[in-house]
């Protein structure tokens, strides 16, 4: 009997180190950009709306109007601000621990945006005023309303923060896991995303050998 390679040549196990590697790159490339953009829209609505009236746009569906926010959405918490950045660096250290088995490129995207989301009001939290831990952090987007009475005005974090979490609901929804593997139907075992097209179906080694 012939014995059947293990692999072929110069191909790399869809569940090893270079799968995980990259997608550990794209997560931390969802983040940076997502928190990089936080940053800017920060900084230019500091800029640009300070002691401004809040300025209409698409005829009244979103307004920018600069608010800084002691607490989490309509200010809940407000006087608890210290609570917030403690969650925080929970939540980024639990997505740390997640990448060390992390191989779908999907649930890096939600999970950098996240961490971008996360990091962004983190640094509010952090740096800005009135102390550090106690910061107050800077929201400009509100919706129908000037002042957030309809909808709680937030930031391009809070948006990433939302995104993240919903396209990991739909991921679970999907059976697509963490490590790569795709839920099979009816309770099949979970099959890898990564799988060849035209890999050989179980028993067909025996097969080709008898």
């Amino acid at each position: 009997m012939t014995a059947v390679p293990s692999a072929e040549p110069g191909r790399t196990d869809p569940g090893g180190g270079t799968r995980r590697s990259r997608a550990v790159a794209i997560l931390a490339g969802v983040a940076l950009v997502a928190l990089l953009a936080d940053l800017v829209t920060k900084h230019l609505a500091l800029a640009a709306l300070t002691d401004r009236e809040p300025v209409r746009l698409l005829g009244g569906f979103v307004y920018l109007s600069l608010t800084r926010n002691s607490g989490a959405a309509w200010s809940i918490g407000a006087d608890h601000t210290w609570v917030f950045p403690l969650i925080t660096i929970g939540v980024v250290g639990w997505i740390v621990w997640m990448a060390l088995r992390l191989r779908s490129l999907p649930w890096a995207v939600s999970l950098g945006l996240v961490l971008g989301g996360a990091l962004g009001n983190l640094v509010d939290r952090i740096f800005r005023a009135p102390s550090p831990f106690h910061g107050h952090v800077v929201d400009m987007i509100s919706l129908f309303d000037p002042y957030g009475q309809v909808w709680p005005v937030f930031n391009l974090a809070d948006s990433s923060l939302v995104c993240g979490v919903l396209l990991a609901v739909l991921l679970e929804l999907t059976g697509r896991q963490r490590d790569g593997r795709r839920a099979g139907r009816d309770g099949d075992p979970a099959t890898t995303d990564a799988a060849a097209p035209g890999a050989a179906a179980p028993g067909a080694e025996q097969r080709e050998r008898a």
